[in-house]
């Protein structure tokens, strides 16, 4: 088995977006990790997760030391994300995989996509990882070069991992409650305080927000600070790990609460700007949230299908049966838009890093857009997976718990769904986020009900903004759910106009219509893509005949067989 051979959706789109040169490249890559995530990988992550991390608080003679000890499983599945594939190092230096540059983004989460479809929980260290070399590269990046090079190494006996301690017990979702003080001493500072939830608590590299006296109240007074594992006279940080949480899933990583205890810390960039910076890096880690989420769904229609053309019931195997088919096209439909939308922000991401104001208006509407929808959509897609496979799938020899166990965390992590709705709603109220979108995507190459639905998602923006700001706010989730998915269905017929063309192949076509009739009307039965499911799920031929382009017909024809 080959997770990147078995997915329809993944190499045509990377033809699409990345140049020849970097699809030439990329390509080893995802046979290697697809073959691994499909075999070894999954094994050691089912270790990994069966075997959770232990705090060791106390060494035999009494001195504290707040160890975590981790199962040689982790070790392994730490091995071939950080080591072998580079998934943290690739966007910050040249020569990761042989790239010229630093990899583009689109291959760093399509690779990621790979790797998290067996393992989801070291997908979080991961990102902080990777997020934390991002910080310190945009904001501080002379001072703090050294930390820079540890975490985008692959070398075991050098590489660092980070971290961000944000959340304390009365301030979660509002930072500005944070407590905890910072101290200068003149060649350093000092940090007091306790943080609730801090996962990889072990890090080597910790990027945590603290006040800064005198700076005012509110967000405004926070500062951001590196505080690293150990001193730098070698000695442990006054780092004290208080207990691990007992969570969900993610059980293959360490979460803790920690006390800071007058703390070594370090400020990064302008004190006064700790929580843009903050920002910064949690806005990545939303996006890698969605590509988790992707990953989680992808692998739930994978196990899906493989166990309804196996399973027989009443003399037929339970994928030939019309009401399993119609539950598993929209996963089917949903796992593939899903990656298509998570592609698209990562190549805009690329673009907005090498300069592009435009792409960054657009990443700062997709990013919390993405995460909003497709970590909401996951919890239904490996839910409805583990009823496909009756009680194995509600039993631990299985994939099925674990998956959707971890499917309920990203939609709680860096901001629960409210939080990323309002946040839509911010980027619509200062940068008109919905105008961007609809004058990215509502071009009218699409005719008919696509273009009809982006000129009304305009006006009932328009509209949305007019009203009393609590109404607003009542009303902005399910707007969000509507443009994220309007932008999933618009991506869909723009990857199919390209395979059409370049393979004479209408499957994505018959994709792309499905998923626009499933989001005009949930009851709908796109009965064509029901005749093809097999060709819609495994990446078959379906003659351009079948599915007209956009605005030709389709929707009549479909009409006038129901």
């Amino acid at each position: 088995m080959n997770y990147a051979d078995q997915d329809p959706a993944l190499r045509p789109l990377l033809d699409r977006i990345l140049s020849a040169e970097d699809r030439a490249r990329v390509e080893p890559l995802l046979t290697e990790l697809g073959e691994l995530a499909a075999g070894e990988l999954d094994r050691q992550a089912a270790l990994a997760d069966a075997n959770p991390p232990k705090l060791r608080q106390y060494a035999p003679d009494g001195e504290r030391v707040d160890e975590i000890e981790y199962h040689p499983a982790h070790d392994r599945v730490a091995s071939i994300a950080y080591e072998r594939f580079g998934l943290a190092a690739m966007s910050h230096r040249p020569g990761v995989h042989g790239w010229p540059t630093p990899v583009p983004h689109p291959v760093k989460y399509a690779l990621s996509y790979l790797y998290v479809q067996s393992e989801f929980g070291m997908a979080c260290p991961l990102s902080m990882t990777d997020s934390a070399a991002r910080v310190l590269r945009l904001f501080d990046p002379e001072r703090y070069a050294g930390e820079i090079a540890a975490l985008s190494s692959t070398d075991p006996e050098l590489r660092a991992t980070g971290a961000m301690f944000m959340t304390e017990r009365q301030g979660g979702t509002d930072v500005g409650l944070t407590r905890t003080l910072a101290t200068d001493h003149g060649t350093h500072w000092t940090l007091t305080g306790e943080k609730w939830f801090a996962s990889n608590p072990a890090a080597d590299v910790i990027l945590t927000l603290a006040r800064v006296p005198g700076q005012g109240a509110g967000t405004r007074g926070l500062g951001m600070f590196l505080v690293p594992r150990l001193r730098p006279d070698g000695s442990r940080n006054a780092i004290r790990i208080d207990r691990l949480k007992d969570k969900l899933g993610s059980r293959s990583i360490a979460s803790a609460e920690v006390s800071l205890e007058e703390a070594y810390a370090t400020p990064v960039g302008e004190l006064t700007c700790g929580f843009r910076q903050m920002a910064e890096m949690v806005n990545v880690s939303r996006l890698s949230n969605a590509m988790r989420a992707t990953a989680l769904m992808r692998r739930a229609v994978r196990e899906s299908i493989d166990h309804t053309r196996v399973r027989e019931v009443f003399g037929k195997p339970l994928f030939e049966q019309p009401l399993m088919r119609a539950t598993l096209l929209p996963m089917v439909v949903d796992a593939e838009a899903a990656l298509g939308l998570v592609l698209e922000a990562a190549a805009r991401l690329t673009e907005a890093d090498n300069g592009s104001t435009a792409a960054r208006d657009l990443i700062r509407v997709l990013t919390p857009l993405a995460k909003y929808s497709l970590c909401k959509r996951a919890r239904t897609v490996t839910g409805e997976a583990m009823e496909i496979r009756g009680g194995n799938g509600y039993i631990e020899d299985w994939v099925n718990p674990r998956l959707l166990r971890d499917a309920h965390l990203g939609s709680i992590w860096e901001g629960a769904s409210n939080v990323i709705a309002l946040d839509v709603l911010r980027c619509m109220r200062r940068r008109g986020a919905h105008h961007t979108l609809a004058d990215t995507y509502g071009t009218d190459r699409f005719a008919g009900r696509l273009a009809d639905r982006w000129k009304a998602l305009r006006e009932k923006g328009d509209r949305l903004l007019e009203l009393p700001g609590e109404e607003a706010e009542m009303r902005i989730g399910r707007y969000a759910e509507e443009l994220a998915r309007t932008v999933m269905a618009t991506l869909l017929f723009e990857q199919a106009e390209y395979e059409a063309e370049a393979t004479g192949n209408g499957r994505k076509l018959l994709v792309a219509h499905a998923c626009l009739a499933l989001l005009d009307d949930p009851d709908a039965l796109p009965r064509t893509a029901l005749d093809h499911l097999a060709e819609v799920a495994d990446g078959g031929r379906v003659p351009l005949a079948v599915v007209p382009a956009p605005g030709a017909g389709y929707e009549a024809t479909e009409a006038a067989r129901v």
